[in-house]
């Protein structure tokens, strides 16, 4: 037994060690000395490895036997194809920005902000059960090798401490970047270190467990026939046992990608899609070391009278039980280390998701709130304490509800809904964001039917005849055997319903659907974006320049710091300029225009996620009329082009209806343009006669003044005259006075004239 303070300060300098290796790391990435090669983002992606597997494996084989191995072949499957699906993936979070697994589902689909809600939702409630898991086994560790069990603290006092630190340890190691999408080479290697230690450690205990409490795998597994122990060593016991196993390979196979701590690590924290070559061999190696003892130490538990009810936890009762301190010691950093490395990744990309996809989309529709924006991290350090605290709640409420393994497999199934949606996205092209919200939002329902309602009934929070007589008296609506389909076990009958409804729902929505063209053509770029295709950072272009550049910049700017503090913005904003070569000039042309916007979208995407950057650029970025007219003339110009050069007839020759699919939108949009094109001669036309008329009524108008002005003429030369035959006759006295009358009278008309 160790005291308290000594595992205390133990795991304390552990933490440092880690803590110190990270930031040397990050001093060295910072001056471009970072790690190059694939093997520290190999080992980090031992991360999938928990404390279920450091534990729960051994507890699942000492009463299931060698089902277990289930949820590592599934795993290993899905990482034999991840040169087709991981690779794509990458590809397209270097494209797009993509932050989390919430944000490539939702960028896929129109960058939809329900969706992205929705999925950051599905993994919070998902989850959350999974990281209590964790708290769990860390408490239960420490008290085990404390003997705490019934000391005055208990596991709520040493539970809530222990969540605490991690709360700490997650903004040490994880959220210190506002950028999720800036990677994270400190936290990596540490990353890497713990699972080297873990691995480590459980060797050690196998090795000890074999070598000297046995005398190696033959006297155990003799051992085993005698004590009537050697179920451990069986592939099925059980008359459903196919199933369960069926079950645990769908499971892993989908985990393996599906995990929020699994897509953050191997898709945003890649560097080099290469490096998925080496994990594909690597990463199983690492799996069947860690599994090779597993058999071994629950069967030492068993032989050795250890209560099965503690087999979760033989790993360090049985280096206790030989009084072996050291060893004890190193389990259990070994199993802290799984935990800790699970906690650390997965709240800190849960809690991206949700500041991106849950609290800044609410603060966008609240004026009110605008002030909060420059506090994103500080928001997400506040989301992360939430969610961890919201995780030790759970494990206190449900303590005594479920081993080991049930929670871990019911998180497995609420990620399994991802499945449809992620992959159908990567590889169908008619899946669209109706088909997608219908697929996720039925099988997250029928998931909290199926698994969430029975949990909260065996818990006494809901009525019991709902699982006795299904729901509203229906006997065919019971949680755990719906339609009367029983007799499997809770899990599978989950996976059956929730891959039911919800790949039907997929399939159905997408077909029945028709994307608006915004939707088709992101998905369109989406597609093209996953293909192995050099993509330049930006693309300089040779246009006339008249966009005053400082005026860009300074709209960008304040769109920027609306998020990011001003220096981060005027970083983002410098490396903008280089990345499009345009630093030192005074003004840029309309194609350069659309590709700044393109990357300060790309910039801002990483700290908000896709769709709440679209967005923000959408509402806070204007065009002015010559811009918005050369748009839509370089618009038209390129889709002319590309109809012209791209013909149906010189590709996809072997497959006519990829052709189609590849030219419908081109085609439909040269028909619009002649449309318009059409339009607009008739137009001319029209306008052409009215300017003939009105060139006649100029015409009409010129000759009448000239007329005017000669009337005028004769009217004033005729009035001189008249005005010297007044004045002579009046000098000499000799005129008629009606006479003159008349002249006078005459003279006044041509004067009113």
């Amino acid at each position: 037994m160790f005291s308290s303070l000594t595992v205390i300060l133990t795991v304390t300098l552990y933490m440092a060690v880690l803590f110190g290796i990270a930031q040397i790391v990050e001093r060295r990435s910072s001056r471009g000395a970072g790690f190059k090669g694939p093997w520290i983002y190999c080992l980090s992606l031992a991360v999938y490895h928990t404390s279920w597997t450091f534990y729960g494996s051994v507890g699942f084989a000492a009463s299931s036997g060698l089902q277990f191995l289930g949820v590592y072949i599934g795993a290993i499957l899905g990482i034999a194809f991840w040169w087709v699906t991981l690779r794509r993936m990458v590809y397209a979070k270097e494209t797009f920005r993509i932050t989390s697994i919430a944000d490539f589902i939702s960028t896929r689909y129109n960058r939809s902000e329900t969706i992205a809600a929705l999925v950051t939702l599905m993994a919070l409630l998902g989850v959350l059960p999974y990281i209590a898991l964790q708290l769990k086994a860390i408490a239960g560790s420490f008290q085990l090798i404390t003997d705490q069990q019934n000391s005055p603290m208990g596991w709520g006092l040493s539970g809530l401490i222990i969540t605490l630190f991690m709360v700490a340890f997650t903004i040490m190691f994880g959220m210190r970047r506002l950028d999720p999408t800036e990677r994270h080479q400190g936290m990596m290697t540490a990353l890497a270190v713990e699972c080297l230690v873990k691995l480590v450690a459980f060797v050690a205990v196998g090795l000890f467990v074999s070598f000297s409490l046995f005398n190696g795998f033959d006297d155990i597994t003799e051992k085993l026939f005698d004590q009537g122990f050697e179920r451990v060593i069986q592939v099925s016991g059980a008359r459903d046992s196919g199933i369960m196993w069926l079950t645990l390979i769908v499971l892993s196979f989908a985990a393996i990608q599906n995990l929020p701590r699994m897509f953050h690590v191997a898709v945003v924290e890649n560097a080099d899609p290469k490096h998925i070559k080496a994990a594909i061999w690597l990463l199983p190696l690492y799996m069947i070391l860690i599994n090779l003892f597993v058999v071994p130490i629950a069967a030492g538990g068993l032989l050795l009278g250890l209560p099965e009810d503690s087999a979760d936890f033989y790993v360090l009762l049985l280096p206790q039980l030989a009084g072996n301190d050291g060893l004890t010691l190193l389990a259990f950093i070994g199993g802290f280390s799984a935990a800790t490395g699970m906690i650390i990744v997965t709240t800190m990309t849960l809690s991206t998701m949700a500041s991106n996809h849950l609290i800044l989309p609410i603060i966008e529709r609240m004026p009110s709130c605008e002030f909060i924006k420059p506090f994103l991290l500080q928001i997400r350090w506040l989301l992360a304490a939430l969610i961890l605290l919201g995780s030790y709640g759970f494990a206190i409420l449900f303590s005594d509800s479920y081993i080991l393994v049930a929670i871990g497999l019911i998180s497995f199934v609420a990620v399994l809904q991802f499945s449809p949606a992620l992959l159908g996205g990567m590889f169908w092209r008619r899946g669209n964001s109706a088909g997608a919200l219908a697929g996720l939002l039925t099988g997250f329902i029928m998931w909290g039917y199926t698994l969430l309602i029975p949990a909260f009934i065996e818990h006494g929070w809901l009525d019991k005849t709902i699982l006795q007589e299904g729901l509203f008296g229906f006997s065919l609506l019971r949680p755990e055997a719906l339609f009367g389909f029983d007799d499997i076990g809770s899990i599978p009958h989950s996976v059956f319903w929730t891959l039911l409804v919800n790949i039907s729902f997929y399939i159905l929505g997408s077909l029945l659907y028709s994307p608006h063209k915004a939707e088709r053509n992101l998905s369109t770029e989406f597609l093209s974006a996953m293909r192995p295709s050099p993509v330049r950072t930006a693309r300089p272009a040779g246009l006339d320049r008249y966009i005053s550049l400082n005026e860009k910049l300074d709209e960008a700017r304040t769109l920027l710091e609306g998020y990011l503090s001003n220096e981060k913005a005027k970083a983002a904003l410098t490396q903008i300029t280089e990345d499009l070569q345009v630093t030192g000039k005074t003004h840029i042309a309309i194609i350069e225009l659309l590709e700044f916007h393109r990357l300060l979208e790309h910039t801002l995407a990483g700290s908000i996620g896709s769709a709440s950057a679209h967005k923000a650029v959408e509402n806070n970025i204007r065009y002015n009329t010559r811009e918005s007219a050369d748009l839509k003339s370089l618009y038209k110009h390129l889709v002319t082009e590309l109809s012209q050069q791209h013909h149906p007839d010189h590709e996809n020759m072997g497959n006519p209806q990829t052709g189609m699919q590849n030219y419908g939108l081109i085609n439909s949009l040269q028909n619009k343009v002649k449309k318009y094109e059409h339009i607009i001669r008739l137009q001319d036309k029209r306008i052409e006669a009215l300017e003939e008329k009105l060139e006649t009524r100029v015409q009409d108008i010129f000759r009448y003044r000239l007329e005017t002005q000669k009337t005028r003429q004769e009217n004033e030369a005729l009035k001189r005259q008249l005005e010297d035959t007044i004045e002579i006759e009046t000098e000499l006295d000799v005129g008629n006075p009606l006479e003159i009358k008349k002249s006078l009278e005459t003279k006044k008309s041509l004067d009113d004239s």
